[in-house]
């Protein structure tokens, strides 16, 4: 299953990945908008930094994910090795965000935190790759098969 990874040595920690992310998912065709009309576009990945290393942290759409075991409501499921939230079920217990090892799972701002969200890969919203990848200037983040994690 192809998967979104992240080259250390080529992130620059630009941020423009969460960007990207946010406004794929905020529901608007205009990144101006998305920003200015839309307090709520949030990213489903956020930069991490360890001295001089930046990385992007997703969720890994584990091969034996524990949100997906820990969620009491059923809303969260794997269907062809992504990791997928049904809002519609999530009753906001947030349990799939404590035990994710990687914080990957979060509230959802544009639910008022009612309900999780996490990344999806951009299946709902998008064709083709996932918008960080198609926003990194330095192709630090990728889309590809590399085998099960």
């Amino acid at each position: 299953m192809k998967r979104v990874y992240v080259n250390e040595e080529r992130c620059l920690g630009c941020h423009l990945c969460e960007f990207y992310c946010a406004f794929a998912n905020s529901g608007e065709n205009d990144m101006a908008k998305a920003f200015k009309l839309n307090r709520n576009a949030a990213p489903r990945i956020r930069i991490e930094e360890s001295g001089n290393i930046n990385f992007a942290v997703q969720c890994r759409h584990c091969s034996d994910p524990m949100c997906v075991k820990s969620c009491i409501a059923g809303a969260l499921t794997k269907n062809n090795g992504v990791v997928e939230i049904d809002k519609n079920k999530c009753v906001g217990c947030y349990t799939c965000v404590l035990v994710c090892p990687y914080g990957c799972v979060m509230p959802d701002i544009k639910n008022d935190g009612k309900t999780a969200t996490k990344c999806e890969l951009c299946l709902r919203n998008s064709i083709g790759e996932p918008a960080c990848v198609k926003g990194c200037p330095n192709k630090a983040i990728v889309y590809e098969e590399r085998g099960e994690n």
